[in-house]
């Protein structure tokens, strides 16, 4: 497995992210304005793009940020590899000196960010007909 970060998402991330949030999963937005300023990680099955993240910042607190857009194959689910792009990004968060991470996990899939030091705080709530929560960690 091959690993590549970028500032700015490519190709490769749009098109993982794509299979698994349109096609798969049916939500019509993917891509915004804050592709242009995140850290993205992809993770290779050779040349192949499987998994990819992002993290960036919030504009009014230098030392917190937010990750998202995670996102791996379905042929590669299971594999602990979005355990790993979830320690990428906490790593190049902690390389940027921030103190903290937010995401906003889908319900189906809180128990896989609990597991990961994550813990969850407000009311539940719909992105595109999916039910979320938010998630924080202390780095």
């Amino acid at each position: 497995m091959k690993v590549k970060f970028s500032k700015g998402a490519t190709e490769d991330a749009y098109n993982v992210r794509k299979t698994v949030f349109i096609d798969e999963q049916k939500f019509k937005l993917d891509k915004d304005e804050i592709d242009d300023r995140a850290y993205h990680v992809v993770i290779y099955d050779d040349e192949t793009p499987i998994a990819t993240a992002r993290c960036f910042n919030k504009k009014d607190k230098e030392d917190e940020y937010i990750i998202g857009r995670v996102a791996v194959l379905r042929k590669y689910r299971g594999l602990k590899i979005g355990r790993e792009l979830i320690i990428l990004l906490e790593d190049k968060i902690r390389e940027l000196n921030g103190k903290s991470v937010e995401l906003s996990a889908q319900l189906r899939v809180k128990d896989f960010y609990k597991k990961l030091g994550y813990v969850e705080y407000g009311d539940i709530f719909y992105d595109e007909y999916c039910e979320h929560v938010k998630m924080k960690k202390i780095l």
